[in-house]
């Protein structure tokens, strides 16, 4: 929990890392250790979890929090702990994120309340109630309408970030890149904000992003980390390079279902012992593996699963 003093320094690739399963389902925790190693050893600057591409929703609650308990022993402070302890319910929100406070979380990711589509005012209620009961733990609104039917306004973020505190940031998972520009409009350039969609976090950084919480992380961590660190070093073109030469993979994650194609190419290069996500998911169709040794092949050259 050292950077929850100041979340300004959770910055660049924050992994959002896949949960892994066994073949029959069952919760690998061994296989999260592992994997939140290997990802830190592959160079991302933080972790993530209990996101989208997390599969939260198939989780149980005493499951997501061993989830986070197994994820906070591996990390041992080494970099920024971001976990996803949002839900549809305020109840499970505030016990996920109380577990999160806990476990020495440095910051808690908190996603819009998804299928019930409150008004801004009830979405402003919800995040302050939670803000409220968390006073010394920084909180990340995670706008992901794609996935929730709710978009959070930049107008209604402003609201929060200028009202708490400890409101310091937003995870802004939206392909409508204006919504970026406009919530630092109404927020000042003190906000942090994160890109969850994996084409715009390269631009999100010309506007003065934080970083991206992008899945691409999983399957590619080393050159997800080195675009944010050649874009701050000033290598601008390098970065756009990079960004380019990812496009493959980032079609890759959407052949079916996030974030069953990453988790096929995980469990095919042997960092997970099994690619099963849980119902309503399924694992990747005949066709779908197809066309996912297709696009990996096409940008081979930027995996590599050894750290």
């Amino acid at each position: 929990m050292r950077f929850r003093s100041d979340p300004r320094r959770i910055r660049g690739s924050i992994a959002p890392v896949v949960t892994p399963f066994s073949e029959d389902g069952a919760l690998d925790l061994d296989g999260l250790r592992a994997l939140v190693d290997w990802q830190l050893d592959s160079g991302s600057h933080g972790i993530s979890l209990g996101g989208s591409t997390g599969e939260p929703g198939a989780l149980r609650t005493a499951e997501r929090i061993a989830a986070m308990e197994a994820a906070a022993e591996v990390i041992d402070d080494r970099a920024p702990f971001l976990p996803g302890t949002g839900s549809a319910r305020l109840d499970e929100t505030m016990e996920l994120t109380a577990a999160a406070r806990d476990l020495g979380a440095d910051a808690a990711l908190v996603i819009t309340p998804y299928y019930a589509r409150p008004t801004q005012e009830a979405l402003y209620r919800w995040y302050a109630a939670v803000a409220e009961e968390f006073p010394d733990l920084p909180l990340v609104v995670y706008n992901v309408p794609s996935r929730t039917a709710v978009d959070i306004a930049p107008q209604t973020v402003a609201r929060l970030f200028f009202d708490f505190e400890n409101i310091v940031g937003v995870k802004e998972t939206t392909k409508d890149f204006e919504h970026f520009s406009r919530t630092y409009h109404a927020c000042g350039r003190e906000l942090l904000m994160w890109s969850g969609i994996e084409l715009l976090c390269l631009p999100l950084l010309a506007l003065g992003g934080a970083g991206f919480v992008s899945a691409l992380a999983n399957i590619a961590p080393a050159p997800v980390a080195r675009m944010y660190e050649l874009w701050e070093a000033g290598d601008h073109e390098g970065a756009r390079e990079l960004h380019y030469r990812l496009h493959p993979l980032v079609d890759l994650l959407f052949v079916e279902t996030n974030p069953a194609p990453a988790k096929w190419v995980l469990a095919d290069a042997g960092l997970l012992a099994s690619g099963h996500v849980r119902a309503p998911l399924i694992q990747p169709t005949e066709a779908g593996v197809a066309r996912i040794r297709e696009l990996r092949a096409a940008a081979a050259d930027l995996l590599s699963f050894d750290a």
